[in-house]
């Protein structure tokens, strides 16, 4: 039996892109599509002689039956009364306090939460979305300010396809769920979005600009997001 195996990306309909194995295999009478949910990838199975770009068109029209998979693999995260969340790299739990009032506190490994526990969930999220709009709007506009690069406004909200958005007027604004990423893919987010502040394309200038300006490795923030990044969608309340 003769094979070959090659790696490819496979862009989905919801922004995120992720790995295509196509392997040749001399018993194979037409192609075959499975989803390998442990590694996050598409594995796909193809007749020795079959046409590379045939399969890849195939596949690309498969991609709702990917997508499809991908959420039935990843259930959802509750945020509520002893889940873990992570937050800017610690993991911390949720624990309600019993005490009158909304108040949330971060405070020793604890997400500390006052008020009914039905509603620890809700003002969890609450607490994220703020602590999330507080940290990337710090971090945006002391990046911006350094390199002097026009900065209009930061804002943020809970898209499906993208982590970041710059707009020609200046305006940035970031998915809230960043903040659950680790610190180095956050700010290597802020440090790419921010150069869109000059660039408004992703050429070589565009490029070297986040290199240059970026507190982390744009790189190994990218493969965390590809690797990691729909974890984050997972939780909810």
């Amino acid at each position: 039996m003769s094979s070959s195996r090659s790696e490819h990306a496979l862009p989905l309909a919801d922004g995120d892109v992720i790995a295509l194995i196509v392997q040749r295999n001399a018993r194979s009478r037409r192609m075959k599509l499975r989803f390998d949910g442990l590694a996050d990838r598409a594995l796909l199975t193809i007749p020795v002689r079959a046409s590379i770009r045939a399969a890849l068109a195939w596949a690309q029209e498969q991609s709702g039956w990917v997508e499809d998979q991908r959420s039935r693999a990843g259930c959802p995260i509750v945020l509520g009364a002893g889940a873990l969340v992570p937050v800017e790299g610690e993991t911390l739990r949720i624990v309600t306090t019993g005490l009158p009032g909304r108040q949330v506190r971060r405070e020793e490994g604890q997400l500390l939460v006052g008020g009914p526990s039905d509603h620890a969930g809700t003002r969890t999220l609450r607490w994220l979305k703020a602590r999330a709009g507080t940290v990337l709007a710090e971090e945006t506009m002391a990046l911006a300010a350094r390199h002097g690069l026009p900065l209009r406004g930061v804002s943020i909200g809970d898209p499906r396809a993208r982590w970041g958005s710059c707009s020609s007027s200046g305006d940035i604004r970031y998915s809230w769920r960043l903040i659950l990423a680790p610190p180095h893919v956050r700010l290597a987010t802020v440090a790419h979005e921010v150069a869109h502040l000059k660039h408004m394309h992703h050429g070589p200038e565009f490029h070297a600009l986040v290199r240059e300006i970026s507190p982390a490795d744009p790189d190994a923030a990218r493969a965390w997001l590809r690797r990691e990044g729909r974890g984050l969608h997972r939780y909810t309340v």
